[in-house]
């Protein structure tokens, strides 16, 4: 079987410091791992700069910039899709008649392309983006950007309703399984997991002493999730509260107490070492849309998991964590939950719950679908 492929993905996928930069990064070098071919293209914006570490798992890396701003606009497509178009990219596909993976919604400007229409064309599903950019809408305070989320997820809904020319779906989550499923019966479709850094569980048998939240803090709805059970819930409790991740607000840094801990920007050992002394995470999350990897990494690193149903919808974890999504839920399960012990057998437990979740498998079973 020729294994080569074509992989276009919506940013520069190195550092993977963020959850679709995770899945692409470690999906990239599982699929070389076991043999696959890789002509990488990445659009590039921001801060991101080409990386010589993709070049260890790719034949060939094209790297194409991103049209932002007015350039980047369309009459009728969605902004996160019109902003990516680029004609040599074309070019540089139509240069052989491997398949192609479209690494998320936004990359699929090509896709009903005429010189590709031959072609196998897989489309990997981080999110189903018009909910996405609603819940977004809808949590912006910022009138300019409610309106632009709002009109976005609108040209979204239009979207995805023309993505006929995709043989096969590969979905994230079980939510988007479901919804393109249903709206494209005739095409294939699977559930393959996120892709991530975790190599082996490393949860610690025993206690800790504190609760942990993680997570990019200068995103509006992590913050979100930070401030409710900061004023929520442990408000209410004596339970120590260590909040860590990049970028905190000074909002959030002035919310710092003898019981509740704000760590900012830790490096990489030091979080690793949060997760792992850590006696459980506690991870809310504010919207439905998409596997959080933060759970996925918890469960590799950490103790014990409550989180509410928001955080592991459609992931298949649900019995992997305590669910909690009432305020009075999530004091009853800290109650109970920090004075156990987390023993052998939980470890037992949590390697079965996490076996779905091998990088190698997953890209077996993603490199059968071309």
């Amino acid at each position: 079987m020729d294994k080569h492929i074509h992989i276009i993905c919506l940013d520069i996928p190195w550092p993977a410091n963020y959850g679709g930069a995770i899945d692409m990064f470690y999906k990239i070098k599982a699929l070389h791992e076991v043999g696959c071919v890789i002509t990488l293209h990445c659009f590039q914006y921001g801060d991101r700069l080409p990386s010589v570490a993709l070049e260890q798992y790719c034949k060939n890396v094209f790297y194409y910039p991103r049209q932002t701003g007015l350039k980047g606009l369309h009459y009728s497509l969605p902004y996160i899709v019109s902003s990516r178009r680029n004609k040599q990219l074309l070019k540089n596909l139509c240069t052989d008649e491997y398949p192609i993976l479209f690494d998320g919604l936004h990359t699929s400007f090509l896709m009903n392309e005429p010189a590709l229409a031959n072609r196998k064309k897989i489309l990997r599903v981080h999110n189903i983006e018009s909910t996405y950019y609603q819940q977004l809408g809808m949590q912006a305070k910022d009138f300019l950007k409610k309106l632009y989320y709002f009109f976005e997820s609108s040209r979204l809904i239009s979207y995805e309703k023309t993505l006929y020319s995709i043989d096969t779906f590969v979905s994230i989550s079980m939510t988007e399984y479901d919804f393109f499923k249903q709206h494209y019966p005739k095409a294939k479709h699977s559930f393959i997991p996120a892709f991530h850094a975790n190599k082996a569980l490393e949860s610690l048998e025993g206690k800790g002493e504190y609760a942990l939240y993680h997570g990019n803090l200068s995103v509006v709805e992590n913050e979100q999730a930070a401030l409710f059970l900061i004023k929520e819930v442990f408000s209410i409790t004596k339970i120590p509260l260590v909040v860590a991740g990049k970028n905190p607000s000074k909002a959030l840094l002035q919310m710092q107490t003898e019981q509740i801990q704000i760590v900012a920007n830790p490096t990489e050992d030091d979080m690793l070492q949060l997760l792992k002394q850590a006696h459980v995470h506690v991870l809310p999350a504010m919207q439905n849309t998409g596997l959080k990897l933060k759970l996925l990494h918890a469960l590799y690193t950490g103790r014990f998991c409550i989180c509410n149903a928001n955080m592991h919808e459609g992931s298949n974890l649900a019995h992997c964590v305590i669910g909690a999504d009432t305020v009075e839920e999530w004091l009853q399960q800290l109650h109970q939950v920090i004075l156990q012990q987390f023993t052998d057998e939980d470890i037992q437990q949590r390697q079965i719950c996490l076996a779905y979740f091998d990088n190698v498998t997953n890209a077996n079973r993603l490199l059968e679908l071309f």
